[in-house]
C-alpha cells in the first residue's frame, strides 16, 4: 500500500512537472566569437538576451574578442518562441517590424515583472489580456517575420523603456491604460509602463 502510495506521488510529480512550460536562463550552450560577432547579434542569433550573455560571462562591458569562448544562457523552450511568434502575428499583424518587436518584448517584460506570472505561457494566457487568446487567432501559424521578432526582443531584453502595457487608442479604450506612462508610440500602438 505504501508503495503504491509512493508510486502515485512521483507519478503526479511527474506529470505536473512536465505539463507546464518554464522559462530557464542557467548556462547553456557556449558560443565562440568570430571575428565581426557582437553581444548583440550573438544574443539574436539565439535568442537570448544580449544583457544576460554579458551578464554571465562576468563581462563589465558589451567588448568581446574573436576566438573568445562565451557561455549562453538558456533561452525560452521552442514552445514559448513559437507561441510567443503566433501573438505577435496576431496582435501585431500589419504593424512594422519594430512594432512586432516591441509587443514581444512587452510580454518579455512582463514575466521579468512580479505583476505578471513568471513564464512566457501564463503571461499570454492570463486572463483576458490578449485578444488573440480569447478570438483564437494565436492559433494561426506565425510569420518569418514574427519569428525573427521574438529573437529580436529576447536580445533587446533588459535595453528597452521598460513597457508592460500596449493598445490601439483607435480600437479600445482603457481608463486605466490612458492613466499609465507612455513609454513610446510605434505605428497604431501607445506603449506604456
Amino acid at each position: 500500500m505504501l508503495k503504491k502510495v509512493g508510486m502515485v506521488g512521483i507519478a503526479a510529480f511527474c506529470a505536473l512537472a512536465f505539463s507546464f512550460p518554464t522559462q530557464s536562463f542557467a548556462h547553456g550552450d557556449t558560443h565562440t566569437v568570430q571575428e565581426g560577432d557582437s553581444l548583440y547579434m550573438i544574443a539574436k542569433e539565439y535568442g537570448v538576451s544580449a544583457k544576460q550573455v554579458q551578464d554571465i560571462n562576468d563581462k563589465s562591458n558589451a567588448e568581446i574578442q574573436a576566438g573568445e569562448e562565451l557561455q549562453l544562457p538558456d533561452g525560452a523552450s521552442e514552445y514559448e518562441k513559437d507561441l510567443l511568434a503566433r501573438l505577435i502575428e496576431a496582435e501585431a499583424e500589419g504593424e512594422s517590424y519594430e512594432g512586432k518587436v516591441a509587443v514581444a518584448t512587452v510580454v518579455l517584460n512582463r514575466v521579468e515583472s512580479d505583476r505578471f506570472p513568471d513564464t512566457i505561457h501564463n503571461v499570454i494566457h492570463d486572463g483576458y489580456q490578449f485578444s488573440p487568446v480569447l478570438n483564437g487567432s494565436i492559433n494561426q501559424p506565425a510569420s518569418e517575420e514574427s519569428k525573427r521578432a521574438v529573437n529580436e526582443a529576447f536580445a533587446y531584453q533588459g535595453y528597452d523603456q521598460g513597457s508592460l502595457f500596449f493598445y490601439n487608442p483607435d480600437k479600445a479604450d482603457s481608463s486605466y491604460l490612458e492613466s499609465q506612462e507612455v513609454t513610446t508610440i510605434i505605428g497604431n500602438h501607445v506603449f506604456l509602463r
